[in-house]
């Protein structure tokens, strides 16, 4: 049996390797780049961490943030200052209830710094635009907290 022979009996064995080594490199780069983005997400995720634990407030969990905000601040960093953002916002800072029965409360002051320290690590362009909007809500301390 000459070389030759064989080769050409065989090639489907050479052509199914160079596929799997084509699909090896191609999942191998997209591993890549989700690790990367990853690892990206989780330093921002680290950075708020510090940043709330330097503001007195419980260290959360980085793997939760970073799967919550991403590397970007996701739907936070969306055009927090538009109207619409402001309004739910606002909304979202009322007692709770729906319909008639809602209506606003005066906020813990440490719940808005901390979503201000939110926009402060992952979208620092755009804190300076709702700032005045979180300056001008009436906040106290609402919330009991034992301090040891």
């Amino acid at each position: 049996m000459s070389p030759t022979r064989f080769a050409s009996q065989h090639r489907w064995i050479y052509i199914g390797a160079i596929v799997l080594l084509v699909a090896f490199v191609v999942v191998g780069l997209i591993q890549y780049k989700a690790v990367r983005s990853t690892n990206q997400a989780l330093d921002k995720a680290n950075q708020l961490t510090d940043e709330l634990v330097a503001a007195g407030f419980t260290r959360p969990d980085p793997h939760t943030l970073a799967r919550a905000l991403g590397e970007d601040g996701g739907i936070v960093c969306e055009d927090p200052a538009s109207a619409l953002k402001s309004a739910l916002w606002k909304i979202n800072l009322s007692n709770g209830a729906t319909g008639p029965g809602q209506r606003p409360v005066i906020v813990d002051r440490r719940a808005v710094q901390a979503e201000a320290l939110v926009l402060k690590v992952y979208c620092p362009d755009t804190l300076h635009r709702i700032q005045d909007e979180i300056n001008d809500l009436k906040t106290e301390q609402t919330v009991r907290r034992d301090d040891g």
